[in-house]
């Protein structure tokens, strides 16, 4: 039902006088007169306030010693943008995350003396043969500097300590700069290479400057935060950070994390190696964003980008950042990254592996040798000295026992060289108990 308004009386209208009366035309013509002269005074007083605002912002500026090309460019500045305002909360966050990180994240151009080969022709049968025919050769000229790669990494310390993959800086011969986001160039340093992740730790100088008082400081770099990547989920967001294509600086891609715990095989730069407990994301990672940084919302640090999967779509994987935090202390206290080293070549025992080599038990690790010809036991390694030998199958390491989800490789990171450890050990048909002192394992 709808409610309905009372009727409104209005005064009955009394006619005036025909001598009174104005004609209908003349009075819409001064209407609209006198909205035309409103709007222009309107426009004449709103143009003398912007002016005489200008002149004023101006003058201000100029005071400061501002020049006059700076001075109209922040007033234009400050009339005509309009502050782009974030739409979601979440949107607000990514735009806050890479405002606060990408200081921190840097491009490393690889560097290295190629040859120059020229080319020149001879005549094999020489002069005296009655046709001329000329055959190129070819022969090194010099050699000059050249461009051969580049990669990405993040400031780690305020002394200029990078953390990156080490496949991009895995040659020894190349030459390393690190640009900065604000366009400054530092010559790197490699302080150490891991030799079981895919991680490297590099170092740039910090530049000397002098402050207001005259006086010479060192000035800080600008550090991206560590974060915790033992509680990560899958479908968290997360934002990546790197030198796209070895081209585009900072570049910034968007995903979530899409699985967690995944075993790759990743090669790069001339190295080969299976990456265990990795990060996979959708994010783009391209070629170039190895060794950049992969945020959370929070703008911590959570993993370190390191691969791609060729031919797929938006499958791209990091290192956990947990993996990378015992490499900076290393480094930041003794110069280098250890690891300890039982010294055998192994494979992990699943119902194939079992069913293949006739074995009693469906866990733990078949002692063999290596794809590449490496002995099933190190010489002089700890597991030499304690008697292991080729087709025995260490079955838990301090308790803990071994399986396909809990590999040697990753149950052995958790202790250091000189750390003394008890296997548990299947030998033939006799079952054994071993005291080992692990080695130390370096680059």
């Amino acid at each position: 039902m709808m409610y309905e308004l009372p009727k409104l009386k209005f005064p009955k209208l009394i006619k005036a006088p025909e001598s009174q009366r104005i004609e209908k035309g003349f009075l819409l013509r001064i209407l609209i007169l006198s909205i035309l002269i409103s709007s222009l005074f309107g426009f004449l007083a709103g143009g003398f306030f912007s002016y005489y605002f200008y002149q004023e912002v101006k003058d201000y500026f100029l005071e400061l010693n501002i020049g006059i090309p700076e001075t109209e460019k922040i007033i234009e500045k400050h009339i005509t943008e309009k502050e782009y305002i974030p739409q979601t909360t979440q949107e607000e966050k990514i735009i806050e995350v890479v405002e606060k990180t990408s200081p921190a994240v840097v491009s490393i151009i690889i560097t290295k003396d190629v040859p120059v080969i020229e080319q020149y022709y001879i005549d094999p049968f020489g002069q005296d043969w009655p046709f001329e025919l000329q055959v190129p050769e070819y022969r090194q000229k010099g050699t000059e500097k050249k461009e051969v790669g580049g990669g990405t990494g993040f400031i780690v310390s305020e002394d200029g300590m990078i953390l990156t993959n080490k496949h991009v800086v895995l040659d020894k011969e190349a030459d390393y700069t690190v640009f900065t986001n604000d366009g400054r160039k530092f010559s790197a340093k490699v302080l150490a290479r891991d030799p079981v992740q895919d991680l490297a730790i590099i170092k740039i100088e910090q530049e000397m400057t002098t402050n207001y008082n005259g006086d010479a400081e060192i000035k800080p770099f600008r550090v991206a935060k560590l974060g915790d990547s033992s509680n990560l989920q899958i479908g968290q967001t997360v934002i990546a950070i790197g030198n796209a294509l070895g081209e585009f600086r900072n570049t910034i891609s968007l995903g979530v994390i899409s699985g967690l715990g995944r075993t790759i095989t990743a090669s790069g730069g001339g190295l080969v190696e299976t990456i265990e407990d990795v990060i996979q994301t959708d994010a783009a990672i391209n070629k170039g964003n190895s060794g950049g940084p992969l945020l959370n919302l929070k703008g911590e640090v959570i993993g370190i980008n390191t691969a791609t999967v060729i031919g797929a779509q938006n499958i791209g994987f990091a290192i956990p950042v947990n993996k990378a935090k015992k490499d900076i202390e290393q480094v930041k206290t003794i110069g280098k990254i250890v690891y300890p080293f039982l010294g055998v070549c192994y494979v992990l025992i699943n119902e194939k592996i079992q069913e293949e080599n006739n074995l009693s038990v469906n866990y733990g690790a078949l002692i063999i040798p290596g794809d590449t010809g490496q002995s099933a036991v190190f010489p002089d390694s700890p597991a030499e000295e304690a008697g292991l030998k080729e087709e025995d199958i260490i079955l838990e390491f301090n308790d803990e026992k071994i399986s396909i989800n809990n590999s040697l490789a990753k149950i052995i990171l958790k202790y250091n060289p000189n750390d003394r450890v008890k296997l548990k050990i299947l030998s033939g048909d006799q079952e054994k108990t071993i005291w080992i002192t692990l080695a130390e394992r370096e680059e």
